[in-house]
């Protein structure tokens, strides 16, 4: 039984897995049981995984090969879990990588996940997620045009 550090930066990883296979609606769904605080049009909000979903679904071009051409990853978690509680936190950076015709592979945003996940039923699973730690941001006009950052 792997131990729940690595389950959760496992589950960490998947996320950027699904996201890079355009699997939108995989990615969402380990979101099931969290909230998630997003960029907004009036500021930071809170939503659940139906809108986070609808959102990535207005927002992310998806190529002709159903990908977002994009690479996730996911580097330098820092791991907190308190066993006899069934909580544990999480934080780590991102760098999305993108190349599509006519755009050279390049970093086209930066910045930081903080996860809060719990466990149910012996699995752990995400429980809150903040996306609006953007710190670095480049060309985003392939990925997400449309985007609120």
């Amino acid at each position: 039984m792997p131990s729940s550090e690595t389950e959760i930066t496992n589950l960490l990883y998947r996320y950027a897995e699904l996201i890079d296979a355009g699997d939108l609606a995989g990615a969402a769904g380990l979101f099931a049981h969290a909230r998630i605080r997003r960029h907004g049009p009036d500021g930071p909000e809170t939503v659940d995984a139906r809108a986070l979903l609808a959102q990535w679904e207005s927002v992310i071009v998806i190529y002709e090969d159903g990908t977002p051409r994009t690479k996730h990853v996911i580097t330098n978690p820092i791991v907190d879990v308190d066993e006899a509680g069934g909580r544990a936190t999480c934080r780590s950076y991102y760098t999305v990588m993108q190349k599509v015709e006519g755009f050279p592979l390049q970093p086209i945003i930066c910045g930081r996940y903080h996860d809060t996940f719990e466990r149910a039923d012996g699995r752990w699973r995400f429980v809150f997620r903040d996306y609006s730690l953007t710190d670095l941001i480049g060309d985003l006009r392939r990925h997400v045009p449309k985007a609120l950052l």
